[in-house]
């Protein structure tokens, strides 16, 4: 892995997905903010192509839930899509460990174990889709059709607000 690699362009490459990679200045203060928010306005896309990265519990599974940074997860919709009955979000640090990213910059690509994914069905909308490429500060813009199979996700509305 180069020092420029992440896992998450690792398992994109490893494929010959096609992505681009949009570096960006990360703010020291932004603790507390909205990540994916600061890495939108900060590579000038609209919230609604940008995707986060979440862990959630459904029924003490780990579960990823991805959705456009300008929405909410709607942990009850996360739950249905995978057939759970009781969603949570993960403990932060548990997230961490599980995914082997840091907080702000967890990826759905290169996790340390594959997770069940479920990703909003907003991004079939779009023509190409951001989402952390593993570190804070480093966004990967690909094509919608290639998160979903790369992450071997189901599509569901899972956004809210």
């Amino acid at each position: 892995m180069s020092a420029k690699a992440t896992p998450a362009t690792v398992a994109a490459g490893r494929t010959k997905t096609t992505y681009t990679l949009h570096p960006y200045e990360v703010d020291g203060a932004s603790e507390g903010h909205s990540y994916g928010a600061d890495a939108a306005d900060a590579i000038g896309v609209p919230h609604e192509h940008v995707f986060k990265t979440l862990i959630a519990e459904v029924d003490g599974v780990f579960t990823v839930g991805v959705v456009p940074v300008s929405t909410s997860l709607d942990l009850k919709a996360l739950a249905a899509a995978v057939g759970g009955k009781k969603a949570a979000m993960a403990d932060p640090a548990r997230a961490e460990k599980v995914t082997g990213y840091v907080r702000g910059g967890i990826s759905p690509l290169g996790q340390r174990k594959r997770l069940r994914t479920v990703i909003d069905s907003s991004v079939t909308d779009l023509s190409s889709v951001y989402v952390s490429a593993g570190r804070r500060g480093l966004q990967m813009e690909l094509r919608p059709r290639d998160l979903i199979s790369l992450t071997e996700a189901v599509t569901a509305p899972i956004g809210v607000g």
